[in-house]
């Protein structure tokens, strides 16, 4: 049976393909789960006019990222912490620091779009990214100071 993908499927193919599966895995799992359509005319028509939108849809959020990446890239925040003996941190500089931040400089982001893999324990200079879209993601520069 031939279906056209409305999702990528893992190890089958990506959106808007046509595929020529077995019957039954077609029936009892790829179009009870709404993951494709049967291949007829309609629905080649269908999924054609979904990869228009979907396009459109994707370069209109990519095109907001980069706009949003421009007001980012120049952001310097400074942390000043408490320090102990050899310039030692009592505590961590985490994403979610960061994005109370930016916040305060009226620039949203959700602490999860921090990429910051482990907080930041020690003095110094950093640059942190931010995850806006797949393919856009500014840095900023972070300083943490002793208080």
């Amino acid at each position: 049976m031939e279906v056209i993908l409305r999702e990528d499927v893992q190890h089958l193919g990506s959106v808007g393909q046509v595929v020529k599966v077995k019957d039954g895995y077609a029936r009892n799992f790829l179009l009870p789960k709404g993951l494709a359509y049967p291949a007829t005319e309609a629905n080649k028509k269908r999924i054609a006019h979904e990869a228009e939108r979907i396009a459109r849809q994707r370069a209109a959020e990519r095109g907001a990222a980069e706009t949003e990446a421009g007001r980012i890239a120049d952001v310097h925040l400074t942390f000043p912490v408490k320090v102990g003996e050899e310039d030692k941190l009592y505590g961590s500089v985490t994403a979610s620091d960061i994005q109370r931040k930016l916040d305060e400089l009226g620039i949203k982001v959700d602490k999860r779009r921090v990429d910051l893999p482990e907080p930041i324990r020690e003095l110094g200079e950093f640059r942190v990214g931010i995850k806006l879209h797949p393919d856009v993601r500014p840095e900023i520069q972070v300083t943490v100071i002793k208080e």
